[in-house]
């Protein structure tokens, strides 16, 4: 009998390790555009209330796009909990926009970490194929130091113009994760892909042997409107352009895209309805 209930603790212990249940997003930030000023919609007139929201949710990793250096600066003073990797797309270093990770950094040790651009060329700064803009992927192979789980995490942000440049962006993707996944750890890959559910490119992911979508496995699914608002608090959408995927053993409990608002005085004084980027984030409970 002893054996017995020793055995079940074990089991009910390797569970608990291997249960390790993660919040994970995306959020495309919008870049610090000066136009957006003219909307009230600007930087640093919303950047505090979107990391306000971030806090809130307070998930063990984001992948986020858009984000310059100076937007890395304000959002680690503002979420102090984080780290963050990646680098700026023009340069490899601070220059253009980044795809980072921002990552619990008393949560998870991280163990490598890389940035590949989206090109025929990865590993230079370049655009790819008939793309407008230089676009990266950044991942990062992390531990969790709690349950000693490891696993990778994937962010992107595809282009919103070359259908080429996207298609064979995906299929590099799917490629770089076999190559790094050679012990089969769980991996999760986020973005904004600039392609909805009903896209052929977006199958290149949710139909391959690796991974799915967290939308379409979710146990709980909460998701009022589409990711991309255009700034426009009232738009309606069902176009999902920002997704989670995740291995296909990855149990997904919860799915959430978030249309959270706040308000802010304009020209007349007067407090209107603002969203915190265009793009609303996008969150999933998931267990390894």
């Amino acid at each position: 009998m002893k054996k017995h209930f020793l055995l079940i603790l074990s089991m009910i212990a390797a569970l608990a390790v291997n249960g390790q249940e993660l919040t994970v997003g995306t959020y495309n930030i919008r870049n610090n555009n000066r136009g957006d000023y003219k909307i009230f919609s600007g930087w640093n007139q919303r950047k505090e209330a979107m990391c306000a929201e971030i806090n809130f949710i307070y998930p063990d990793l984001l992948g986020c796009q858009e984000v310059t250096h100076q937007q890395i600066v304000d959002m680690l003073a503002l979420l102090p909990d984080y780290a963050y990797l990646g680098v700026g797309r023009e340069d490899g270093q601070e220059e253009g926009e980044y795809s980072p990770i921002y990552y619990k950094k008393d949560r998870f040790k991280l163990l490598d970490s890389g940035t590949f651009w989206l090109a025929e060329e990865p590993t230079k700064p370049v655009m790819g194929w008939d793309a407008a803009c230089k676009r990266v992927c950044t991942w990062g192979y992390f531990k969790d130091k709690k349950s000693k789980q490891k696993f990778y995490f994937f962010n992107t942000h595809m282009d919103h113009i070359g259908v080429i440049a996207r298609r064979e962006g995906a299929k590099l993707i799917m490629k770089k994760m076999k190559e790094l996944m050679k012990t089969g750890e769980p991996v999760v890959l986020t973005g904004d892909f600039n392609v909805d559910q009903y896209n052929e490119i977006y199958t290149i992911f949710s139909k391959s042997d690796l991974l799915k979508d967290c939308y379409a496995n979710a146990k709980y699914r909460f998701a009022p409107n589409g990711s991309f608002n255009d700034f426009n608090p009232g738009g309606y959408t069902d176009a999902r352009i920002d997704h989670i995927f995740v291995s296909k053993d990855v149990d997904v409990m919860r799915y959430a895209i978030l249309n959270e608002t706040d308000w802010r005085a304009g020209a007349d004084g007067k407090k209107a309805r603002h969203v915190l980027s265009d793009h609303y984030p996008v969150f999933a409970k998931i267990i390894f």
